[in-house]
């Protein structure tokens, strides 16, 4: 390994360590901010937190197309930290079981941050300000978002453990044969990873080919051209357009 590659690598280490950690003080601080809620109001939590799971399957999927589909590895930051996981992951399946604790969820980590802080400030204060359901929404929801690689990981686990096969198997959390559908050309839909829940409808919709499209014809980027290279990136963001469509969608792509 070259010495800057060595250097980044540590580097994204640091930030790992340091996501994980803001992330469980901060988590910390907002559960015991809403514990003392939770007796008088559990139907409000409950139904923030069902809602919160939902709401992160649909996050899992748009970060997931995102990171597969736009922009570079080599970008500053964003680049080894997201993109690259990403990235690699398709070209090596099983990589991410070779990945720890903190190498798995350290980028889910530093993306909730933010959310957490929102929901740290929502909280509701001795003066009746505040939203319990905004505040349990947004703490739930950074939960079920720190525990989506951790359950990508174990779809891909040749042999998970008995408690999370039995989640798996009555599609509690991600299970592998679904997953294996996004692993399987053209590699272009189930980006949903925390559940898989939302696949179905949003694939019935076509809804990352239609903000494929939209994307480009308001910008000219090309999706997947960072992997693919143009051609071929040309050719698959056709085939993902209905059938009407495609002959004025080559003809677009080819001027």
């Amino acid at each position: 390994m070259a010495q800057g590659e060595q250097h980044s690598s540590k580097a994204i280490r640091a930030l790992d360590w340091t996501s994980l950690l803001s992330y469980a003080a901060m988590a910390c601080w907002l559960a015991l901010r809403l514990a003392p809620l939770v007796p008088e109001r559990s139907w409000v939590v409950l139904t923030a937190a069902l809602l919160g799971y939902l709401a992160a399957d649909l996050v899992s999927g748009l970060v997931h197309w995102a990171a597969d589909t736009w922009g570079s590895p080599d970008l500053p930051v964003i680049g080894p930290a997201v993109l690259g996981p990403f990235r690699e992951h398709h070209r090596d399946p099983l990589a991410i079981t070779r990945h720890d604790f903190v190498e798995t969820n350290g980028n889910n980590c530093l993306i909730s941050l933010p959310v957490l802080g929102v929901a740290l400030w929502l909280s509701p204060r001795a003066d009746g300000s505040g939203s319990l359901f905004l505040s349990s929404f947004l703490g739930t929801l950074v939960f079920w978002v720190l525990l989506t690689n951790q359950f990508h990981q174990w779809a891909h686990l040749p042999a998970p453990p008995p408690l999370v096969a039995f989640l798996q198997r009555w599609h509690v959390i991600l299970p592998p044969a679904h997953h294996q559908l996004h692993h399987t050309r053209p590699f272009t839909s189930h980006y949903c990873i925390t559940t898989g829940w939302l696949n179905w409808p949003l694939n019935w919709a076509r809804f990352f080919p239609v903000l494929e499209w939209c994307i480009t014809a308001c910008t000219g980027a090309l999706p997947r051209r960072d992997d693919l290279g143009t051609a071929a990136a040309e050719q698959v963001l056709a085939e993902s357009l209905p059938l009407q469509q495609s002959s004025r969608a080559e003809t677009r792509l080819m001027r």
